[in-house]
Protein backbone atom coordinates (compact mmCIF):
# COMPACT_ATOMS: atom_id res chain seq x y z
CA UNK A 1 0.00 0.00 0.00
CA UNK A 2 1.22 3.51 -0.76
CA UNK A 3 2.39 5.56 2.20
CA UNK A 4 0.05 8.50 1.57
CA UNK A 5 -2.97 6.19 1.33
CA UNK A 6 -2.00 4.36 4.54
CA UNK A 7 -1.71 7.65 6.42
CA UNK A 8 -5.19 8.69 5.27
CA UNK A 9 -6.95 5.32 5.76
CA UNK A 10 -5.39 4.87 9.22
CA UNK A 11 -6.40 8.46 10.03
CA UNK A 12 -2.89 9.39 11.17
CA UNK A 13 -3.28 12.30 8.74
CA UNK A 14 -6.72 13.57 7.78
CA UNK A 15 -6.35 14.07 4.01
CA UNK A 16 -4.28 12.28 1.38
CA UNK A 17 -3.08 15.57 -0.14
CA UNK A 18 -1.82 16.66 3.28
CA UNK A 19 -0.10 13.27 3.69
CA UNK A 20 1.65 13.84 0.36
CA UNK A 21 2.82 17.31 1.45
CA UNK A 22 4.20 15.92 4.73
CA UNK A 23 6.09 13.23 2.78
CA UNK A 24 7.45 15.82 0.31
CA UNK A 25 8.81 17.82 3.27
CA UNK A 26 10.80 14.76 4.41
CA UNK A 27 8.97 14.47 7.74
CA UNK A 28 8.28 10.73 7.44
CA UNK A 29 11.08 8.18 7.44
CA UNK A 30 12.03 4.55 8.01
CA UNK A 31 15.48 3.99 9.57
CA UNK A 32 16.45 7.66 8.95
CA UNK A 33 15.61 7.35 5.23
CA UNK A 34 12.97 9.89 4.13
CA UNK A 35 10.03 8.36 2.29
CA UNK A 36 8.09 9.58 -0.72
CA UNK A 37 4.29 9.53 -0.79
CA UNK A 38 4.45 6.71 -3.36
CA UNK A 39 6.66 4.49 -1.16
CA UNK A 40 5.22 1.01 -0.61
CA UNK A 41 4.61 -0.04 2.98
CA UNK A 42 4.65 -3.55 4.42
CA UNK A 43 3.30 -4.92 7.68
CA UNK A 44 5.97 -4.51 10.36
CA UNK A 45 7.48 -1.28 8.97
CA UNK A 46 8.23 1.35 11.62
CA UNK A 47 7.55 4.90 10.49
CA UNK A 48 8.98 7.95 12.22
CA UNK A 49 6.61 10.89 11.73
CA UNK A 50 7.36 14.47 12.79
CA UNK A 51 4.21 16.43 13.71
CA UNK A 52 5.22 19.98 14.67
CA UNK A 53 6.80 19.69 18.15
CA UNK A 54 6.29 15.91 18.34
CA UNK A 55 8.04 12.85 16.87
CA UNK A 56 6.00 9.64 16.79
CA UNK A 57 7.24 6.15 15.90
CA UNK A 58 4.46 3.96 14.53
CA UNK A 59 4.55 0.25 13.58
CA UNK A 60 2.34 -0.84 10.68
CA UNK A 61 0.16 -3.74 11.92
CA UNK A 62 -2.36 -4.10 9.11
CA UNK A 63 -2.89 -2.83 5.58
CA UNK A 64 -6.47 -2.44 4.36
CA UNK A 65 -7.84 -0.35 1.51
CA UNK A 66 -10.76 0.96 3.60
CA UNK A 67 -11.25 1.17 7.35
CA UNK A 68 -14.10 2.42 9.47
CA UNK A 69 -13.28 5.11 11.98
CA UNK A 70 -13.41 2.59 14.85
CA UNK A 71 -11.06 0.16 13.05
CA UNK A 72 -8.50 2.68 11.78
CA UNK A 73 -6.46 2.66 15.02
CA UNK A 74 -5.98 -1.11 14.67
CA UNK A 75 -3.87 -0.53 11.55
CA UNK A 76 -0.92 0.74 13.59
CA UNK A 77 0.69 0.71 17.03
CA UNK A 78 2.42 3.72 18.56
CA UNK A 79 5.85 2.44 19.57
CA UNK A 80 7.39 5.66 20.86
CA UNK A 81 6.39 9.29 21.19
CA UNK A 82 8.63 12.19 22.13
CA UNK A 83 8.36 15.93 22.37
CA UNK A 84 10.90 17.88 20.32
CA UNK A 85 12.58 21.03 21.49
CA UNK A 86 12.10 24.04 19.19
CA UNK A 87 15.82 24.02 18.30
CA UNK A 88 15.61 20.50 16.81
CA UNK A 89 13.13 21.54 14.10
CA UNK A 90 14.36 21.08 10.53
Amino acid sequence: MRLDKFLKVSRLIKRRTLAKEVCDQGRISIKDKPLKASSTLSVGDELVIRFGQKKVTVRVDRLTEHAKKEDAAEMYTIVHEEKLSPSSEV
